[in-house]
């Protein structure tokens, strides 16, 4: 069975007319209310690197390693993983490239260090694990999922997250290793408000795997100067993420002590449950997290059916979708990129 996202809000159209006579899209904004035909069958993934205020020379390698993070979780998924495993992979490959805030190049904490927050949710049972200012942890993603598999817990912070890595064999690193010199100057331009910050760089993965599963990943290295232990929604089930096979899954981004006030992750599958499309869920979520709070965020939602939906009310958030065997992708408002998923490829 095939489900059709629609995506609105689109002022370009370019679309090419194909040998056969039919339509195709060739690299080009699709245009407002073009349907896009998406079969459950195959796996879809939708990937956001954080939403802010990006520089224009970043824009385009961000964008570029989203879509590459997205190529490879939904290879994943084609070759028999999970959805749990696509946004693992997913998170995994941003957790390690430094131009993104999580993993290596994660902000820093006033003492010029570095906490890590990672969140990952399986729908099918909503068994879910966490981390919560981590240091020395690459991968929090993967750390995460082995507190959810291996314990009966949920969530571990530092002292504890670090013990139980050590336990497993879970592999630390120096934190030195982890520490950018951009995440130093972006701590030098952080020094007196925290508030006015418009780089967030947090990144996050949604999926629908061949079985009907989804499950949702986010990963962050917080905001910079704040103080230590200090831990945002990332790691917070129902605001970080959320991911129920009943309705969908979710990953947001942007301000955390907001995002946690109106559990934006859950709030959004609660207006799916309700017959929103992730588009409408998404929209409406980020609305009330403004009437609320004048926050600003961005969030990536993908339904049980496959349907899907990229939104974000800041300048920009690199993201990309593979659904249908076809790359969607994105950096600012309102835009949808498609491609063949063998652009990619080379």
């Amino acid at each position: 069975a095939c489900a059709v996202h629609r995506e609105r809000g689109v002022s370009r159209v370019n679309i090419g007319i194909g040998a056969s006579g039919q339509r195709k899209a060739l690299k080009v904004i699709v245009a407002a209310d073009i349907p896009l035909q998406m079969c459950t069958r195959n796996p879809v993934i939708v990937i956001h690197g954080g939403c802010g205020k990006y520089e224009e020379a970043l824009q385009e390698i961000c964008l570029q390693l989203v879509k590459e993070a997205a190529f490879q979780a939904y290879r994943r998924g084609q070759q028999g993983g999970t959805a749990l495993d696509m946004v693992e992979e997913a998170s995994m490959f941003l957790e390690n490239d430094p131009h993104f805030n999580a993993g290596c190049g994660a902000v820093l904490n006033e003492y010029g260090e570095v906490e890590l927050d990672a969140l990952i949710m399986d729908g099918k049972n909503l068994n879910a694990g966490a981390v919560a200012a981590v240091r020395n942890i690459a991968n929090p993603t993967k750390l995460a999922r082995l507190i959810m598999e291996q314990t009966n817990h949920v969530m571990l912070s530092e002292r504890g997250a670090s013990r139980f890595a050590k336990a497993v064999g879970f592999p630390e690193v120096p934190m030195e290793s982890l520490i950018t010199e951009r995440s130093r100057e972006r701590l030098k331009k952080n020094l007196t408000a925290v508030d006015s910050q418009i780089e967030h760089g947090t990144i996050g993965a949604v999926a629908l795997d061949t079985s009907g599963n989804v499950a949702c990943a986010t990963s962050t290295g917080g905001l910079s100067n704040t103080l230590v232990g200090r831990i945002g929604d990332t790691p917070c089930i129902g605001s970080g993420g959320y991911a129920d096979n009943l309705s969908g899954a979710v990953s947001t981004t942007g301000k955390g002590e907001a995002i946690m006030k109106i559990t934006l992750a859950r709030l959004i599958t609660f207006n799916m449950e309700r017959g929103m499309s992730p588009a409408e869920a998404a929209d409406t979520g980020l609305k009330c997290l403004w009437t609320r709070l004048q926050s600003r965020a961005g969030v990536i939602v993908v339904n049980n059916a496959g349907d899907w939906a990229a939104k974000f009310t800041t300048d920009q958030m690199p993201w990309a979708a593979v659904a249908g065997g076809k790359l969607y992708y994105g950096i600012a408002p309102g835009e949808v990129c498609t491609s063949p998923i063998e652009d990619i490829c080379q």
